[in-house]
């Protein structure tokens, strides 16, 4: 009911900036040209942990049917297909198909289990929505941005935007490509590594109590008031053409990414554009790509190393696309750690160590924010005790993150070898 009440909250604030909400938008793809496309068939392989290998062999073929269908009408209306993707639209009709099944022909464990499965999904649909939501209401309500106070704060490490930028550029649209591909990807990373989680939950009819997808769901929810408080829109449009082309430079500063880092100067609040998202402090997508590298760590071999390069590539990415300062990784890696270690904290019961530890990353984020704001002339004129404060900063939490959660780990006994038997002497 709580989450209910929020996405009518945020359908009706939508709706006051003359705009769709997570609720008319994610409707819509029920007939119309879905937009979300592969997500939606990620979903429904989240909500298919809870079957059998025969149960998910039908769900798909049922789904892969539908979109069959719905694409040979459109084929024969005649309708465009430039404004979305031509599949999604049977796993949205077989996530909704399965919740109405759990709740009329299901009851007692199962139909607890399969309105488990059914959330799973919808967390992963309903909560892309929301975000884009979020976005659109960031660049309604914040018509001023900090980007030349992060700017100038971020000579303390170096601008690695304008560094990775150029780099980027010199690799041509091999490399532009590939990190495009992990960037927009995201998603199905964490699938992958949700899914290799919960692989065990058909089997066992339960869910284990901690797992990637909480991880997202919780960075996703707090992330976006994080904009409200500090909106900032990324170096590519304060100092840059913007994501697609030249008109975004009526706003910037200067048109200086990625060739010239902008000069050390007194700070100043600018005015944006009303369409731009204000969605750089912290990173998500650093977040979320920080949560799978933490989740993949108790994987496979082949987990791990996915998991370490979806890391790198979109850190990679986010500077080199101009989407993100430093400042804003630094603050994203942070941001998730924190969150980790309370919804782990959560799941085996507060301690003395979870509560000190929560409120330690809280602090160090919420000093981040304030040194960004409020000391960016200090960080850029002494980048060399600034730039390792904050990389000290960051790794502080990381390492208490280790240290916490190792003297979380059950330990076992080591177990003690039967001493050998003497003959009897005769």
């Amino acid at each position: 009911m709580v989450t209910l009440g929020f996405l009518i909250a945020l359908e009706i604030a939508a709706r006051g900036y003359g705009l769709p909400g997570p609720l008319t938008t994610q409707a819509r793809e029920l007939i119309f040209l879905p937009k979300s496309g592969f997500l939606l068939y990620f979903s429904m392989a989240l909500m298919m942990v809870v079957f059998t290998w025969r149960q998910r062999l039908i769900a798909t073929g049922v789904a892969i049917g539908i979109d069959v269908v719905f694409l040979l009408v459109r084929l024969v209306v005649h309708a465009d297909m430039s404004e979305g993707h031509p599949f999604g639209n049977g796993a949205w009709w077989v996530i909704l198909g399965y919740a109405v099944i759990a709740l009329t022909r299901r009851a007692g464990p199962e139909r607890v289990l399969l309105l488990k499965g059914v959330g799973l999904g919808l967390l992963m649909v309903v909560g892309r929505k929301v975000g884009d939501t979020w976005l659109l209401i960031t660049s309604k309500t914040r018509p001023v941005v900090l980007d030349q106070y992060v700017a100038t704060a971020d000579h303390a490490l170096g601008s690695p935007s304008w560094v990775v930028g150029r780099i980027v550029r010199e690799t041509g649209p091999i490399g532009a490509h590939v990190l495009d591909s992990v960037y927009t990807l995201l998603p199905a990373a964490a699938v992958v590594v949700a899914l290799y989680q919960l692989r065990n939950v058909a089997a066992e009819r339960r869910f284990p109590g901690h797992h990637l997808v909480r991880t997202f769901l919780v960075i996703g929810l707090l992330g976006p008031g994080i904009y409200m408080l500090f909106p900032v829109v990324g170096p590519i449009f304060a100092y840059g053409p913007g994501a697609t082309g030249t008109g975004g430079l009526q706003w910037a500063v200067a048109d200086l990414w990625p060739n010239t880092p902008p000069p050390i100067g007194t700070p100043h609040l600018m005015t944006y554009d009303g369409i731009t998202p204000r969605n750089c402090m912290p990173s998500l997508h650093t977040a979320w790509a920080t949560a799978i590298f933490i989740h993949s760590r108790k994987g496979s071999r082949l987990l791990r190393f996915g998991g370490t390069f979806w890391l790198i590539a979109t850190l990679g990415a986010t500077l080199g696309f101009g989407y993100h300062y430093g400042a804003d990784l630094v603050a994203g890696v942070v941001f998730t750690y924190t969150i980790e270690t309370a919804l782990r904290a959560f799941d085996r019961g507060w301690d003395r160590a979870g509560i000190q530890l929560v409120t330690y990353g809280t602090t160090v984020f919420a000093a981040l924010l304030v040194a960004y704001r409020y000391l960016p002339m200090e960080m850029a004129r002494h980048p060399w005790v600034f730039g390792p404060l904050l990389i000290l900063a960051m790794s502080s939490v990381v390492y208490g993150y280790l240290r916490t959660t190792r003297q979380w780990e059950p330990t076992s006994a080591p177990t003690q070898r039967p001493e050998p038997q003497l003959e009897p002497v005769v």
